[in-house]
């Protein structure tokens, strides 16, 4: 890469630190003159997490507000739109607030943190304590907001009464952004204190955005779009804007030209296509996006180290507990062969409940559904009705979570069927090759499989191999690993079984057209010839099973190589003696 480029914003989310740090930006300030053009009195925009919500709502901050240095927007899109810069830029007093820090295992703790979001807001006015256009009772209610030991209903009061103050200070109408409105739902959800959080969110919101006669306009975001009648009741003036509508979804993902050009300056374009296949595929209105903290993070990567392999970055964002609670309640067919489908690269049509309440997340697999498709783990490719869309899974990214969760759940589920698992184990350990295969083809038969067709073999026999070791990982007396290097090659497993008196090594094929016998021999053959065998017997291990395994799609073969019957037949009668 060439000496002096800029450095990738890679968690940075204001905006003022992102221009004057020199760092590299990807132009939304778009957003702003479609926000002019079309906005409402509040609108709400709800998008996955890390689709850059965040440095948006910097951005409209700096634009619009009184305090701020707004040079820093010289050279950008908006610039060029001198007019509406001449009537907005820099002309109103603006409250930013975001609600992402409120979230604890209990609510006391979690309404502690929101005293503090809410007096570190009044913080950033302190002048007001000097302004001339307060009475007294102003300033005592302003430092009301000051007080670490605020009430719930200073609390819920505080954006509005700082509204006020703001308008009679500057004699004008003030804006007001609330970032991550849906955070202390979420986190009140998963720690059991949901009413009284819902109760207090619903408050503040209602003050702050429907009884405040102080407001020029409100611009929220959050990942959930919560049922109106739950949270929102009552606002007539609230204007949605989720990854279903048209309007601005260029401004929240980056677009394929904006990936294109990013590689192109750091000079990285032969990477083009792993990114596009790792991190593109959401589909927001009727521009197909990419998730920029991917990109974002890939593209630093590589910018220094080309060798390095597309990781996934998102998953380390959250707990992921969504596609989790989905694979446990997909136990029935129907809800495992349209996952399936999806794993495969195909498309579901589902109906979208997009106004929900967390408690209803999990109550239904339809809402767990629509709750998978708001949160990005799952993206539409095209509308068939009002109300029901086609759902795919966007990349390679979250493919792998669901995989991850999908191999997570099933070695929950060996480990509680012990008796299978024991005599799975014993087969392989006693030659019996075909009942080690039915018992395989079993959990095949149970399991969420991987068959994507774009997917290459070696990836298909990953599968496998992870099943594998998902059921062996389980047998605590046996040592079993996983790729060693071993002779000349790599082993697929080896498994050294109690007290090391015998090894079983196991070579996994992805039989593509079928055919399980000639995949075994396939498979038996690279054992041989890469030697697999050559350190065991030299660190005294003479007991040597060799297997074969293939498997084509829930179907499996298990085939023990000839020599290995004689090492079975001498240890019985080694026993026997």
């Amino acid at each position: 890469m060439g000496e002096g480029k800029k450095r990738l914003p890679v968690g940075v989310e204001n905006f003022e630190q992102l221009i004057n740090d020199n760092y590299y930006y990807v132009d939304k300030t778009g957003l702003i003159s479609e926000l002019l053009r079309n906005g409402g009195m509040v609108n709400l925009f709800t998008r996955p997490r890390r689709f850059g919500k965040t440095l948006n709502m910097s951005m409209l901050e700096h634009f619009f507000s009184i305090e701020k240095e707004q040079s820093i927007f010289d050279g950008l899109e908006i610039s060029k739109d001198t007019k509406l810069c001449d009537a907005y830029m820099g002309k109103y007093p603006v409250i930013s607030i975001s609600l992402k820090g409120i979230h604890a295992a209990a609510y006391e703790t979690a309404f502690d943190f929101a005293v503090r979001i809410m007096k570190k807001t009044a913080c950033n006015v302190q002048f007001l304590l000097e302004s001339d256009a307060l009475s007294d009772y102003d300033k005592l209610e302003y430092k009301e907001l000051l007080n670490s030991n605020m009430s719930e209903a200073a609390f819920c009061g505080g954006l509005k009464i700082l509204s006020e103050l703001l308008e009679k200070h500057y004699g004008t109408k003030v804006i007001l952004f609330i970032d991550e409105y849906d955070v202390p739902l979420a986190k009140a959800f998963e720690n059991g204190y949901y009413d009284q959080m819902i109760f207090l969110i619903c408050n503040l919101l209602e003050q702050a955005l429907k009884t405040n006669d102080s407001l020029k306009f409100a611009v929220m975001t959050g990942c959930m779009r919560i049922s109106k009648e739950s949270i929102f009741t009552g606002l007539n003036n609230l204007k949605v804007l989720s990854v279903t509508d048209e309007r601005y979804d260029e401004y929240f993902g980056f677009t394929d030209m904006e990936v294109r050009e990013m590689l192109k300056y750091y000079e990285t374009e032969g990477h083009y296509e792993e990114i596009k296949s790792w991190y593109d595929g959401y589909q927001f209105g009727s521009t197909k996006v990419y998730c920029p903290w991917d990109v974002l993070n890939h593209c630093d990567k590589i910018k220094d180290h080309a060798d390095a392999f597309p990781e996934n970055y998102w998953i380390h964002t959250s707990s992921n507990d969504a596609v989790r609670k989905f694979i446990q309640m997909s136990d029935n067919l129907t809800a495992r062969r349209e996952i399936e489908k999806l794993l495969a690269g195909g498309e579901i049509t589902k109906e979208i409940h997009q106004e929900l309440i967390y408690p209803e997340m999990y109550q239904s697999l339809e809402n767990v559904w629509s709750f998978l498709f708001m949160t990005g783990y799952l993206t539409q490719r095209g509308r068939i009705d009002a109300k029901r869309y086609k759902l795919a899974i966007p990349n390679l990214e979250i493919r792998d979570i669901f995989q991850t969760q999908i191999m997570e759940y099933f070695k929950e589920n060996v480990a509680q069927d012990g008796d299978t698992l024991s005599r799975f184990c014993d087969a392989l350990k006693n030659g019996e090759e075909t009942k080690a295969g039915e018992i395989f083809e079993r959990y095949l038969k149970k399991t969420i499989s991987i068959r994507d067709t774009f997917v290459r073999k070696a990836g298909k026999e990953n599968f496998y191999h992870g099943m594998l070791l998902g059921i062996l990982g389980v047998k605590e007396e046996w040592y079993v690993s996983s790729n060693e290097e071993s002779g000349e090659g790599y082993s697929d497993i080896l498994i050294e079984t109690e007290n090391s008196t015998m090894a079983i090594l196991i070579e996994v094929k992805y039989a593509n057209d079928g055919n399980l016998n000639q995949a075994c021999e396939r498979a038996l053959r690279q054992i041989e010839e890469r030697k697999y065998d050559e350190e065991l017997r030299e660190n005294g291990v003479d007991r040597i099973l060799k297997y074969g395994i293939a498997c084509y799609k829930k179907c499996c073969k298990v085939k023990l190589a000839e020599e290995s019957y004689s090492k079975i037949q001498s240890g019985y009668k080694k026993a026997e003696l």
